[in-house]
């Protein structure tokens, strides 16, 4: 069997990268197809701010004997990841292909010979763009569907990266916590009555209709409080309205915390309805002619209550100031106490850095059950 290499231009060639997926995953139950339009967007330059300082270049790999696309991969280099983290990366996402290794080769050579020649010294991914979006590859954890914003693969894709080479960089964890097995140790929970009796610490929902102000406070925080993290790259406001439009659709204004200390912005938390339950009904990944009316029946209609079973803790951030006020646990128990309150039965955690111990450790407190596993590989490019 031969293949042959293709650079992604035409629109003809960029629907056949979109739609790989439905070929690669036929049949598998747990895959959440996406929405072909929100694939579309985010890889558009026009349309997605990221790409005002990153760049990215796009392949299908053909199967010779029946022009059939096999394989797909994108390679971006991200200015301000390198410049942040004194880098050379060229990171490759989106990637999906048969379980042949020459295919896996065939699109990873382009992108590590497209990064050489953008002067790029290491291979690192899968990340769909950024650590700020999906990232990932899943290694333990394929009995259950994808939460939201999360990465969903085949079992044999981690055989075909490392065996060009690839090397774990990191690892990252997702934690399943359940209205029933949710229970805080008697230690946590004295801890998080002591901050509330002192008084200093409140929690507020967003304020909705200053949704825009309350964003860019957001912003402020989260970029304060992840900088010192692994791959962490701040995001420009252009970037995250971009990504708050989307989010606002799905967001349940309940399930967003903002922590005040004496009146002030100290910390956030953002947990969203896992809309991954209601999008695996759309298996076709089309909005018309039925996909929306799908949609919008089981996250806004009369099917919501049946199908949002789970929402995702997506992140939580706290200013460096205020890290030592132990303000974490407090919105640990406002979830675990909210969350069934309001109709969801489970919750995921995700995605957690593996050597991140402080939040290993409070999860593990919350008897929360880490049920995936996520690894992202570097490879040195000579």
């Amino acid at each position: 069997m031969s293949y042959t290499l293709e650079t992604v231009s035409r629109p003809s060639q960029w629907k056949e990268f979109i739609g790989l997926p439905w070929d690669i995953y036929a049949g598998d139950a747990n895959w959440v197809p996406p929405l072909r339009i929100a694939v579309r967007d985010s890889l558009d330059e026009k349309k997605n701010p990221f790409f005002k300082h990153a760049r990215k270049q796009a392949w299908i790999a053909r199967r010779n004997s029946d022009r059939k696309v096999v394989g797909r991969i994108v390679g971006v280099v991200d200015e301000s990841h390198d410049s942040y983290h004194d880098e050379s990366v060229v990171f490759f996402g989106f990637f999906e292909a048969i379980d042949d290794a020459r295919v896996t080769q065939l699109l990873l050579d382009a992108v590590g010979t497209w990064g050489r020649e953008q002067g790029q010294k290491t291979l690192r991914g899968p990340v769909n763009l950024s650590t700020n979006h999906e990232c990932g590859l899943l290694v333990e954890g394929f009995d259950d569907p994808a939460a939201v914003m999360m990465t969903y693969n085949p079992a044999y894709y981690a055989a075909h990266l490392e065996g060009y080479g690839l090397a774990k960089s990191k690892d990252l964890y997702a934690y399943e916590l359940s209205d029933t097995g949710a229970k805080f140790s008697e230690r946590l929970i004295a801890h998080a009555d002591k901050l509330r009796a002192k008084g200093k610490v409140t929690f507020r929902s967003p304020r909705m209709e200053d949704f825009w102000k309350e964003v860019d406070l957001i912003l402020e925080i989260y970029n304060d409080a992840w900088e010192k993290n692994w791959g962490f790259v701040p995001m420009t406001r252009e970037e995250f309205h971009h990504l708050a439009k989307d989010m606002k659709m799905i967001l349940d204004p309940r399930l967003l915390f903002i922590a005040e200390v004496d009146g002030k912005a100290a910390g956030f938390a953002l947990c969203l309805p896992d809309v991954h339950q209601a999008q695996i009904k759309i298996r076709d990944g089309r909005l018309l002619p039925t996909g929306l009316f799908k949609l919008l029946w089981n996250l806004k209609g009369p099917g919501r209550h049946k199908t949002l079973k789970r929402c995702r803790i997506i992140t939580l951030g706290i200013k460096r100031e205020y890290q030592t006020f132990g303000i974490g646990p407090l919105l640990y128990t406002e979830y675990v106490k909210r969350g069934p309150e309001l109709g969801y039965e489970r919750g995921e955690a995700s995605w957690i850095l593996e050597d991140n111990r402080s939040m290993n450790r409070a999860l593990q407190l919350m008897n929360g059950k880490r049920n995936k596993t996520y690894r992202i590989y570097d490879l040195q490019l000579s």
